[in-house]
């Protein structure tokens, strides 16, 4: 191929000039900007599709199916519920979408987050507030509801490392905490279809609670 035929096709197939691009399409039509995210541009079906294709692990895990995000929320938010039973509705919701805005950004393991910096915790973060408002939730989560919170992640992650991502229990140990002894929990990574329905389903569930009180 002559020089001027190569800088041909690679005007032609290369991407346009001008602006960048900074926001993606979902399938319910929405533009998220990602640089300035909406409220108004969130959509639970978009966020619950988009984790329930989402890998925990980056999908080094055991069995058919990959360990959603979606699937790992709604055990984040039993473990919490479990844990607080007098939690109230809003905190349930926030600890079922403490991980929403993987959605957008994907599950990155926590050392891929600590080489990225601020700036990942910042663009996560706008994410996060936008969210919060969209659901009605306070745009930042107080300190000890997020501790909380953060806690049942840990006992989460602690159940997948044994259970499907192959540490064995020393790791599991050294990485992460150990649950309190009566809590039991059976992994079970679950097809994309079927994760999805599920974190639509509890989400729904303290929508409609919500729903009851007013």
């Amino acid at each position: 191929m002559t020089k001027t035929a190569t800088t041909t096709a690679t005007q032609k197939n290369g991407p346009k000039s001008g602006p960048k691009r900074a926001w993606q399409r979902m399938l319910s039509g929405r533009r998220l900007d990602l640089l300035d995210p909406s409220p108004f541009d969130i959509e639970i079906e978009d966020i619950a599709r988009g984790l329930a294709r989402v890998a925990r692990w980056n999908g080094q895990t055991s069995g058919d199916h990959a360990f959603s995000v979606a699937e790992h929320s709604v055990v984040v938010e039993h473990i919490f519920s479990t844990l607080n039973p007098r939690a109230s509705r809003e905190d349930k919701l926030t600890a079922l979408l403490h991980d929403a805005a993987e959605y957008v950004i994907g599950d990155m393991i926590s050392p891929f987050k600590s080489a990225l910096g601020l700036d990942y915790k910042a663009f996560e973060d706008r994410l996060e507030t936008a969210i919060h408002i969209r659901y009605g939730l306070p745009a930042q989560i107080r300190p000890g509801l997020k501790t909380i919170i953060k806690q049942a992640d840990i006992y989460c992650a602690y159940f997948e490392a044994l259970q499907i991502a192959g540490f064995s229990r020393q790791e599991a140990d050294e990485f992460f905490t150990r649950p309190p002894g009566d809590l039991k929990l059976i992994i079970a990574p679950k097809p994309v279809k079927q994760a999805q329905a599920l974190f639509l389903d509890r989400f729904n569930q303290l929508a409609h609670d919500e729903l009851a009180h007013v």
